[in-house]
């Protein structure tokens, strides 16, 4: 079996989210996670939490299905432009995870944007894009996918949920908590009032912290 560890991840990935609070039922998203030039990904028809290792198909980047005794999900076409763009890029290892929860839907389906306002923020990017709506499977999502995704690890796609990439599957699913996490917030702060976004420089202090313990840089170095 081609890529068995991998399809074996995206199954537990795929639990992962399906018993995450908030997310929807059944089919609550799409999982794909790339070794060389194969890549493992979600099938059609399979509630997340059914899903099993047999049933993830392996496709090529040229689009073509190798393997799988199922068909691959719509949003198949999102993850392989995703995973062309990393290739060209020269990332390797990338996995890709989009989910359907409450919090995700609610701010795509709102702002054209969801700022900052936690210095958590940084960690995907700052500033995370939604993309203007068109139907899910099609390839003007994908294309509105990629071009959120210039310099983030997450994006919102308008009326379908979070996006979040990773350096594996573990990482992508971190991310994607934390997209999820920081449209909580946000959401809850809007009920009190006009939440503060933080500004550039605040959020690279931000990321210049997160590269030491502490008690920051080592003074002895």
């Amino acid at each position: 079996m081609l890529l068995e560890q991998e399809r074996r991840d995206v199954c537990l990935t795929a639990r992962a989210i399906a018993h995450h609070p908030g997310s929807a039922p059944g089919e609550a998203g799409t999982i794909s996670v790339r070794s060389g030039d194969l890549v493992v990904v979600t099938p059609h028809g399979v509630p997340l939490e059914q899903l099993q290792p047999l049933d993830c198909p392996v496709m090529s980047l040229d689009d073509r299905m190798l393997e799988g005794r199922r068909d691959p999900a719509a949003e198949t076409t999102l993850h392989l432009a995703v995973h062309r763009r990393a290739a060209e890029h020269g990332r390797d290892g990338l996995a890709v995870v989009n989910a359907f929860t409450a919090d995700t839907v609610a701010v795509s389906a709102v702002l054209a944007e969801l700022p900052p306002i936690h210095h958590r923020a940084a960690g995907l990017g700052g500033a995370i894009s939604v993309t203007p709506y068109t139907p899910y499977g099609t390839g003007e999502l994908a294309d509105q996918a990629v071009k959120a995704l210039k310099g983030r690890e997450a994006a919102l796609l308008a009326h379908h949920g979070g996006l979040a990439l990773g350096e594996g599957l573990g990482q992508a699913l971190e991310h994607l908590w934390l997209l999820d996490w920081l449209c909580a917030a946000y959401l809850r702060a809007h009920q009190i009032g006009e939440p503060r976004v933080l500004g550039e420089d605040e959020l690279a202090e931000a990321r210049r912290r997160g590269s030491y313990g502490w008690a920051g840089p080592d003074p002895f170095l």
